[in-house]
């Protein structure tokens, strides 16, 4: 028997991570006849979700409770909820669809790439491309989710080149992730 203190899977952290997962429904709906109103109180509760997720990790290192589960919950929700935001944007012709569809295979690439790295017994973790790349994400959602111009602000627009940059910093993340693993573990064919 172990002497460490067991840690409830439902807790606090891991909580606000489910609460993510579940929004991502939420979204799809929002979204499926957005105007001028509804765009600004989807962009508005999609920051609102996204801020949960510094605040789980924050909660889960305050309080002591970093769990396996929450390791994995963690991550899944990010990747439900951006990836389901992408998705609804590409009918409403605000993304084009083929970045999306590179961008969501980057991420299925790296999540396979972990699962393989997991088999061998190597954990990959997210690096910091990885973080800024995840940021990146929302930072340009935010503005296509409200599209409209508010206020003499064109949001479509900056949403647009900020999906850009976070097109680069996605696909460059990920070649970095696979040249990294194929590095460290002299796989390289040298």
């Amino acid at each position: 028997m172990s002497s460490e203190p067991r840690v409830s899977f439902l807790n606090l952290p891991n909580s606000l991570s489910i609460i993510r997962i579940g929004s991502a429904p939420l979204f799809v709906y929002l979204l499926l006849s957005p105007g001028r109103l509804l765009s600004a109180i989807t962009a508005g509760i999609f920051i609102l979700v996204c801020l949960t997720d510094w605040l789980d990790g924050y909660l889960a290192r305050r309080m002591g409770v970093i769990t396996s589960l929450g390791k994995f919950l963690d991550p899944l929700a990010d990747k439900l909820l951006i990836t389901t935001a992408f998705i609804m944007l590409i009918p409403l012709g605000r993304v084009p669809a083929w970045i999306i569809a590179l961008m969501i295979s980057r991420e299925m690439a790296v999540t396979g790439l972990r699962a393989i790295a997991s088999d061998m017994g190597v954990v990959i973790s997210a690096s910091r491309l990885g973080k800024i790349k995840t940021i990146s994400q929302i930072v340009c959602i935010v503005p296509l989710l409200m599209h409209y111009p508010f206020m003499g602000f064109d949001f479509h627009l900056a949403g647009s080149a900020l999906l850009l940059v976070s097109f680069v910093l996605t696909m460059w993340s990920g070649v970095d992730y696979f040249v990294s693993f194929f590095k460290s573990h002299n796989l390289t064919g040298n």
